[in-house]
């Protein structure tokens, strides 16, 4: 498969009756499944097919959710003979990521999502925050509004050119928000969290997260991961092992990666799980690459067909 990547989506993804058609169509999908719920004792399965949707949203339930579902997509599409040159993930995604390129086995890299999302559930419960997306404005032009603003407010997520999430305390992102659209912004939204994600005030919980990962062990990738942090393909274990960590208070630079994606003459991608945020981003990134999704039964067998005729 020439030119081939598989992109994973993040938090935010997630909906009630994820992974259930995969779930009754492949007994590995139901392994997965059913370690998850083994592993992480909070009924998964019922929670990912049935919801409620208010459950499904915790970041604790959340996280493994997503992980679970592009893992078992990731799983089918291998099945089926195709094979990335390269992988990213979208924050959460990331981890999908190393997976997929045999840095982490699923176990492990169960292990750590539900870690991680217990721990920023945590941090966002003993200091609050918010974040907002801002569409419509130049990059630095909100950059410069956090810099002038009398709260810690800080960019998140550079999603797309003019997309941009920021980060931080409630007030501060209130106050960037009410600028921004004064300044013209196309479209200001509050995202439906209680946590400032990629931001300092995740900070106890990258402190934890890192004792966690030196704790597991990391396989020489099999294929390049492009990181959140760096934006660049990266095959050093220790380095993908510090961007995991330093990922938790740091900006997902997902335009920069989807950049160095095409640099390397990635043709076309694959948004393995659920969701088709990273599809709609990539239209708005680089049009010349061609993104698909796979998510249910139907889009992974139109994967594999698309794969048979190139």
């Amino acid at each position: 498969m020439s030119g081939l990547a598989f992109l994973f989506p993040g938090q935010a993804s997630q909906y009630v009756g994820m992974g259930k058609d995969l779930y009754e169509h492949s007994p590995v999908v139901r392994e997965l499944f059913d370690l998850a719920d083994k592993e992480l004792e909070t009924g998964l399965t019922e929670l990912c097919f049935n919801g409620p949707e208010e459950a499904l949203r915790q970041t604790a339930i959340t996280q493994p959710a997503v992980f679970v579902h592009s893992v078992a997509t990731l799983f089918l599409l291998q099945q089926g003979g195709l094979r990335p040159e390269c992988v990213a993930g979208h924050s959460l995604g990331e981890y999908s990521a190393l997976v997929a390129a045999e840095v982490l086995d699923f176990e492990s890299g169960l292990r750590l999502v539900k870690k991680r999302g217990e721990l920023m559930q945590a941090a966002g419960d003993k200091r609050p925050g918010a974040m907002t997306a801002i569409m419509g404005l130049d990059d630095q032009a909100v950059l410069d509004l956090c810099q002038a603003s009398t709260g810690m407010v800080v960019a998140a997520n550079f999603n797309a050119p003019g997309q941009l999430v920021i980060s931080g305390e409630s007030e501060a992102v209130k106050e960037v928000s009410s600028a921004a659209g004064e300044a013209g912004a196309k479209k200001v939204v509050p995202l439906p969290v209680s946590a400032a994600f990629h931001s300092p005030l995740m900070e106890p919980a990258a402190l934890e997260l890192m004792k966690l990962l030196d704790q597991v062990p990391f396989s020489s990738p099999k294929i390049p991961v492009i990181t959140n942090v760096g934006a660049t393909a990266v095959t050093n274990v220790d380095e993908l092992r510090a961007q995991l960590s330093a990922q938790m208070t740091n900006p997902v630079r997902w335009t920069g990666s989807m950049a160095c994606l095409c640099r390397i003459g990635i043709e076309r991608a694959i948004e393995v799980g659920p969701g088709s945020v990273l599809k709609g981003l990539f239209r708005r990134i680089d049009r010349a690459v061609s993104v698909s999704n796979a998510a249910c039964v139907d889009e992974i067998e139109a994967a594999k067909m698309a794969a048979s005729t190139d």
